[in-house]
């Protein structure tokens, strides 16, 4: 095996050990068998461009070539011309992929599904950075600057997962880059002589380097003592230093791991995290549970809750996390004389499910379930630790079921002053016009409930607001005010808006993540799914504790303590609702349940009622590229492709024109010297190389023997060689018949001698396509020689006489 294959193939290794390091974060890990193969393909036209030989740039353009038809093939093929060129449909189809990939990449937990546009990112990042690699240390002859491609890689696996990519990958990724420059170090050394090749083990004086598998002479067995001390130190060292959290064998994730008792986690937006996880083609069951309660309308699944508030968006603060207890504490400013229900839910999630936080009926009192999970007091969540999800998960929890009568609502006590003062914080920059809105539609309220129930009226009935799945989240300080204005949304613009006026009139609030109760089913158990999804204001009075809302219009239910009690002093005057605003649970599919009409469209991208913002590159670009452009960059398309190919056109067009000589001479000379010149670069594409100090009949009698012809195929050979001394010495040169068939022979002879490989690198890159890129030198040559000798005046003043046809010189 040459040099430069072995360096090909451990850039491979290399590359596919770094790319490893991505596996934890997508499933399933079938992409990689695909970037593998592809590279391999990438690979091959590296060092077939090599073998030609073409020069750097050139292989490299041919490679990236071959990389862009892949992808073509692999991700748009219906789009692509013939499903190979990428015209302008396969274009906008990219830019749709990698648009929806990139926004994928934000929203999934880990570990991500490999959707559509996420495994193009992955594969074309791996083959990019192949590419790289392979320039670098195969074409140049220069791998230390390799690995920075390699870390590269690395690199975005340690960023994009929780805790980084752990130490095992970081082991793989470093050995194939060790591997890498051992084989470099050996070809250069190979390259050297003698000068390793003291007589020894396995070197008796010969000056060739040990077989494969000996010990190796002592600058290969020094480098891999090197290498493995280097990698060694590399794993041990963060390990024993405290700053940096234990280092890469230490526990992942902002916390001290399990036991540890302490931490903290801070995490993306999860709401970003639910939409994307639930983002499936058809409404999958996300999970399904059992319970003991009686009345599941209220058994709302709470995933977590949003309590930070930037006037922008709302985002779960910073949080210390502790281990989960064997019962957890009773709910913050609950009070004993709130009548309560102690119920048991049995849940299990479905297997493709994957999100960072624990759905649980609110408030949890007990949670029996197996893994890494951590609790989070104030928010009274369970969270995944170093990469813990709820993929297929059967978990117990014990809850409470809090039913407190608008009564004991209307007269709750202020709430704690450390409570009020961070839960009521809203930023400068929200609009004066929140504000103002809340206090005129809550105008005459004597007490936070009353103004509550207010705002929920206000949003679900009385304030022309209509449920769309269409508008877009929105983002920025001006987001809640453009809704107010428009009055159209779904559930994140409705608890959003309410949590965010409720805390301009001093009523601490927050904003809960989660899933509606589901739908029964005939074995007893309720299924929920992807259109359950919902997001929901929690309010706090003191006495009872975070009380959940319903201000989104047709979806969910209406608590029963929202409705305000006119019975006693209490009472703000409102009328109470009517009946009819009460929901039963359906017996209908959940999709049906929970949705309007307009969830359903095709092409949507809502989930439940959180809706993911539509892609802007989801469909083409009307202007797009313009035909000029697109044909410009077809036709450079094509030309790159044929750069390859173009041996072997030269070489059927030269030996087409050399027969046509030979048949149309009659025998004469210039025939028979077209003739000997295609017998010899026909020898020289089987490997046997021109000397021009032979003679023809020495030279003939050399590609016999090298060539190993057939007794006919011989003569053949000797009857043109014969021919041109005639040609050449004869003081009158008799005619020869037949020598284009006896070159076709000759020809004929060469192959069936020679092997598979011989003939196919014969066929599609001839050696004696040299000639062509010495005839190109020559010329360019000259042409700089011409350009440098010359006057520019001269050169100007001739190219006017050229364009000036009335004078001519005489």
């Amino acid at each position: 095996m040459s040099g430069r294959v072995r360096l090909a193939l451990c850039a491979v290794v290399a590359t596919l050990c770094s790319a490893g390091a991505l596996l934890p974060l997508v499933d399933p890990v079938t992409w990689l068998f695909q970037a593998a193969v592809l590279l391999a393909i990438m690979t091959a036209t590296g060092a077939l461009a090599r073998r030609i030989p073409l020069a750097g740039p050139l292989t490299i353009g041919a490679q990236a070539l071959v990389v862009v038809l892949m992808l073509t093939v692999l991700c748009t093929p219906g789009e692509a011309i013939l499903g190979l060129i990428p015209g302008p449909d396969a274009l906008a189809e990219f830019g749709r992929l990698v648009h929806s990939g990139v926004q994928d990449v934000g929203r999934y937990a880990i570990p991500a599904p490999v959707t559509p546009g996420i495994r193009l990112l992955l594969v074309t990042g791996v083959l990019l950075i192949g590419l790289a690699v392979d320039a670098l240390a195969v074409t140049y002859r220069s791998a230390a600057p390799a690995g920075l491609p390699l870390l590269a890689l690395y690199s975005v696996a340690a960023g994009l997962s929780q805790g980084g990519a752990g130490w095992l990958w970081f082991l793989i990724a470093a050995a194939g880059y060790l591997l890498l420059l051992l084989a470099e170090g050996r070809d250069r050394l190979a390259q050297w002589g003698r000068v390793f090749g003291a007589p020894g083990p396995g070197l008796p004086g010969s000056g060739r380097l040990p077989a494969a598998g000996a010990a190796g002479p002592a600058p290969f067995r020094t480098g891999r003592r090197i290498g493995a001390l280097a990698l060694g130190i590399a794993l041990v060292v963060p390990a024993a230093l405290p700053s940096l959290d234990g280092g890469l064998l230490g526990p992942a994730g902002g916390g001290n791991g399990p036991g540890g008792g302490g931490g903290t986690i801070s995490a993306v937006n999860p709401l970003v995290s639910l939409q994307d996880s639930l983002n499936q083609p058809e409404d999958k069951e996300v999970l399904n549970y059992r319970t003991t309660a009686a009345d599941t309308r209220d058994l709302y699944l709470r995933i977590v809750a949003l309590d930070q508030f930037d006037g922008a968006s709302w985002k779960p603060s910073e949080r210390t996390v502790t281990d989960v207890p064997e019962r957890l504490p009773e709910p913050a400013g609950l009070s004993s004389a709130v009548d309560r229900n102690r119920i048991n839910t049995s849940i299990s999630t479905a297997g493709w499910y994957a999100q960072n936080w624990l759905p649980l009926p609110y408030p949890a009192s007990r949670v029996d379930i197996t893994g890494r999970w951590r609790y989070e007091p104030q928010g009274r969540t369970l969270v995944g630790d170093r990469g813990q999800n709820t993929r297929g998960l059967q978990y117990q929890v014990e809850s409470l079921q809090v039913r407190p009568t608008s009564r004991q609502l209307a007269t709750a006590p202020a709430p704690p002053a450390d409570l009020l003062r961070e839960y009521t914080k809203v930023p400068g920059s929200l609009p004066p016009v929140v504000r103002s809105t809340a206090r005129r539609i809550t105008h005459g309220a004597p007490t936070a409930y009353a103004k509550a129930v207010k705002l929920q009226d206000w949003f679900a009935l009385d304030g022309g607001f209509s449920y769309n799945t269409d508008v877009r989240a929105g983002s920025g300080s001006q987001a809640i005010a453009r809704f107010l204005q428009d009055k159209q949304g779904f559930c994140v613009h409705f608890s959003f808006s309410m949590a965010a006026m409720a805390r301009t009139l001093g009523i601490p609030a927050r904003v809960a993540v989660g899933f509606t109760p589901g739908v029964k089913q005939p074995d007893g158990t309720t299924s929920v799914g992807l259109k359950d999804a919902h997001a929901w204001p929690e309010l706090y009075f003191q006495g009872i504790g975070w009380t959940r809302f319903e201000p989104t219009p047709s979806r969910g239910s209406i608590p029963d303590y929202a409705y305000q009690d006119t019975s006693g002093p209490a009472d703000t005057g409102s009328p109470a609702p009517e009946p009819s605003r009460e929901q039963a649970p359906s017996d209908e599919p959940s999709a049906a349940a929970s949705c309007s009409p307009g969830d359903r469209h095709v092409g949507s991208s809502t989930v439940g009622c959180v809706t993911v913002p539509e892609v802007s590159g989801a469909h083409p670009a009307e202007g797009g590229p313009s035909p000029w452009a697109v044909a410009g960059l077809a036709l450079a398309a094509l030309l790159v492709l044929l750069l390859p190919a173009v041996p072997l056109l030269w070489r059927l067009r030269v030996r087409s024109q050399r027969r046509a000589a030979g048949g149309a001479d009659g025998g004469g000379t210039a025939a028979t010297l077209a003739t000997w010149q295609e017998l010899l670069d026909t020898a020289w594409d089987f490997g046997v190389l021109p000397d021009d100090a032979l003679t023809p009949r020495k030279a003939a009698a050399r590609i016999v023997r090298i060539g190993e012809l057939a007794p006919e195929a011989a003569a053949a050979a000797y009857r043109v060689a014969e021919a041109v001394e005639q040609a050449l010495y004869a003081p009158q040169p008799r005619a020869t018949a037949g020598l284009v068939q006896d070159v076709e022979q000759v020809r004929a002879g060469l192959r069936s001698a020679a092997t598979r490989g011989i003939r196919l690198r014969a066929l599609l890159a001839p050696r004696s396509a040299a000639r062509l890129r010495r005839a190109c030198s020559t010329r360019w040559a000259s042409l700089l020689h011409r350009l440098r000798t010359r006057r520019p005046v001269a050169v100007v003043r001739r190219a006017v006489a050229v364009l000036r046809p009335g004078r001519q010189r005489v």
